[in-house]
């Protein structure tokens, strides 16, 4: 048989299970018994929350390899390539690489259907532990109790935030999220949660398996001005430890700070020089992401960011009345049909001068009038346009050199966004060669 490519192996996966979600660990656990997958690492950090877990993850793997471990990441979704999904000490995993994992997955489920995620994420552990690293840390995909990654023991468990997203699969209240996050819990390992008001089942949990429980509030916590900030925890011990002036991040101190605190337990050298310089080395695309580019003899200011919640919009709310662009602020928006419309554009719309409304590259996407409806009922000025690229070439026409244009409101969004600046960047090229 010839061997699949990665998009053919992706294909595949897309119609092996009858639905595309599917809750439950019995049939992870059961492949993941039969391939010999235990722990993929000596240190095992999961993450979870319904905002953050990108960055925070981020953090906690530019800690750790600062420190010269060897440390793998598991992230979801992805943006351009599946291959952003696992890296391997820094570096994406390679076509080859996830093929020959999805073939050793495939050839231990036997007759065990597993979903696109399950697959993926069974895949992930097996080129971990093929790898001898120091440490791994997992994304949690959706919830935590009955996520796929949930069928690996973590060391520490971290909680970023806790809001209402997903209500068909986690329930509509913050308390059922919190539940089911607290699923990634484990007897008598370290909790973590940088939620300021965890509602009471995620306490009730750490409690019951008598996890050592640290709070952003209590135990760790941060405060930012506008020139830097600082952050204070406390090591596994119990002694206070604290950082001074440190230089403002683009990504969200909160995480930082998470981060911070996990890496405190871990018991590894702490230097604050050190630390600060890893803080500042973390990017995560399509997070606060700023990019700068040429249009018509104009340089454009581009903030590219994937929330696409109301808890996401809030804070991305309160970091752009901190930073103000020197103009005004332009808006390129879209969104899949099962988020919260009008709490997000509730958030935002106080921050955005003209809104450009479009259809996302899904059959889940929202319907472009429904976005138009929405920002005119609040009394916006807002344009529709057919497609992402569309929408920001007509903010681009618009836009100084004094303005911002943020791009925002889904993963399928700031990809898009992504895929329009790569063609971009090559066209330019193009041109210049041939000039």
């Amino acid at each position: 048989m010839t061997e699949r490519t990665l998009g053919e192996w992706l294909a595949y996966l897309e119609q092996l299970h009858p639905s595309a979600i599917d809750m439950g660990l019995e049939r992870s656990q059961q492949v993941a018994s039969r391939m010999g997958l235990g722990k993929p690492a000596p240190r095992v950090i999961t993450v979870t929350g319904t905002n953050g877990k990108g960055s925070t993850c981020a953090f906690v793997a530019s800690l750790l390899r600062m420190q010269g471990l060897k440390v793998g990441v598991y992230n979801s979704p992805h943006l351009l390539r599946y291959n952003e999904r696992v890296q391997i000490d820094g570096v994406e995993a390679t076509d080859a690489e996830l093929c020959q994992a999805f073939t050793a997955v495939e050839a231990g489920r036997g007759d065990t259907s597993l979903t696109y995620f399950e697959m993926g994420t069974l895949a992930a552990f097996w080129l971990f532990q093929q790898s001898a690293l120091d440490a791994v840390v997992l994304e949690v995909g959706l919830g935590g109790r009955l996520d796929t990654v949930n069928v690996v023991d973590a060391d520490m468990a971290l909680v970023t935030s806790i809001g209402v997203d997903h209500a068909d699969y986690l329930g509509d209240t913050r308390e059922s999220v919190a539940y089911e996050k607290a699923g990634i819990f484990r007897q008598g390992a370290p909790a973590l949660c940088g939620d300021l008001n965890p509602p009471q089942p995620l306490l009730d949990k750490a409690r019951e398996l008598n996890c050592p429980f640290f709070l952003r509030g209590r135990d760790f916590d941060l405060g930012i001005t506008d020139h830097n900030w600082q952050w204070r925890g406390v090591d596994a011990q119990g002694r206070a430890v604290e950082l001074r002036d440190l230089p403002l991040l683009d990504l969200p101190m909160e995480n930082a700070a998470l981060a911070l605190q996990a890496y405190l337990l871990l018991d590894l050298p702490w230097a604050d020089a050190q630390i600060v310089q890893a803080l500042q080395a973390t990017r995560v695309v399509g997070r606060l992401d700023r990019r700068q580019f040429d249009w018509q003899g104009k340089r454009l200011n581009l903030l590219l960011d994937v929330g696409h919640n109301p808890h996401a919009a809030e804070y991305l709310a309160r970091r752009l009345a901190s930073r103000p662009p020197a103009g005004k602020r332009l808006a390129v928006f879209g969104l899949l049909a099962d988020k919260d419309l009008d709490g997000v554009i509730d958030e935002l719309n106080a921050s955005v001068e003209h809104w450009a409304v479009a259809p996302l590259d899904s059959p889940r996407a929202r319907p472009v009038a429904d976005l138009q409806g929405a920002l005119q009922q609040r009394g916006a000025s807002v344009t529709s346009y057919d497609s992402v690229a569309a929408a920001l070439e007509g903010q681009c026409a618009l836009a100084t050199s004094d303005d911002e244009i943020l791009l925002f409101g889904s993963f399928y969004c700031v990809a898009e966004a992504l895929e329009w600046l790569a063609r971009r960047s090559t066209e330019e090229a193009a041109n210049g060669i041939a000039g």
